[in-house]
């Protein structure tokens, strides 16, 4: 008897907690199709403009043999003659240092011509070193430019400037003597090389040595100086964490500025010829 009361207010009782379940579970699968929410997407800060005045970039003599070649068509060949910031320390790939790039931009400047850029830099090396591979390393590759880049890592070091002088000079003379046009490289300014009190006495031997020797400087030092004092750039927009060496962006940088001075002062060699042969 009991039973059979209890019976019929069981059942409703039953259904409706069947069909609140029920509902409990459709909503939790509602909730697990609910996509996650998004972070918002942050800017990478803009790079900064790549520039520096013509006067710091220009070269003094226009690059006889180069500019000859590049008027006739022929395949030139540049050996980029240095240190670690030869080499490309720092650089997030091989193909991010300046003697890459700085291929790039010549082949973007002179579409069709043969240019190859050999990198012959070695971490740590200063002038003496670099001597003693000069013959095998550089002038065995028979180019028509090259760029040496000297004197970081004897200011680093308080190398004796006499001596570095001397050593300079010796590897200009063979240089030379291979008929090469030759650049100048003079150090970058980071901060490790602007705390050393021979910096400016380095980059000073080194303009007066281009001018007297009669080859050109490339002014890394001002430019990247440009860099920070003018155009207010903090040292690690350019400069890696090391306080030394180089990053991408400087690399880069360097090499499209160099870039247009190699082929303005090839193209000046190029327009005088064709000026004195009318």
């Amino acid at each position: 008897m009991t039973m059979s009361l209890l019976r019929p207010f069981c059942l409703p009782t039953l259904a409706m907690a069947a069909a609140c379940a029920a509902t409990i579970a459709s909503v939790a699968q509602a909730e697990d199709k609910t996509p996650a929410p998004v972070a918002p997407v942050t800017q990478a800060a803009p790079a900064p403009v790549c520039s520096a005045p013509d006067d710091m970039t220009r070269l003094m003599n226009p690059l006889a043999r180069t500019g000859k070649r590049i008027a006739a068509g022929e395949p030139v060949k540049i050996v980029a003659f240095g240190s670690s910031s030869t080499a490309g320390a720092f650089a997030s790939s091989p193909d991010k240092s300046y003697p890459n790039r700085l291929a790039v931009e010549l082949k973007e400047r002179f579409p069709g011509q043969p240019i190859t850029v050999v990198n012959r830099g070695a971490n740590g090396e200063e002038a003496p070193d670099m001597l003693l591979r000069l013959d095998a390393e550089v002038l065995s590759e028979k180019p028509d430019l090259i760029l040496w880049q000297v004197g970081t890592n004897a200011v680093l070091r308080d190398a004796p400037m006499g001596a570095t002088n001397a050593q300079i000079l010796e590897g200009l003379k063979r240089m030379k003597t291979s008929g090469a046009d030759v650049v100048l490289i003079d150090p970058q300014f980071a901060p490790m090389v602007v705390a050393k009190k021979e910096t400016d006495a380095m980059v000073h031997l080194l303009a007066i040595t281009a001018k007297t020797q009669n080859v050109d400087l490339f002014q890394r030092f001002a430019v990247m100086r440009h860099w920070r004092n003018v155009a207010r750039l903090p040292f690690e927009a350019f400069i890696s964490p090391d306080d030394l060496h180089m990053n991408d962006w400087s690399y880069a940088c360097v090499a499209k500025l160099l870039g247009g001075a190699i082929a303005e002062a090839a193209t000046r060699t190029s327009l005088t010829a064709s000026a004195g042969r009318r």
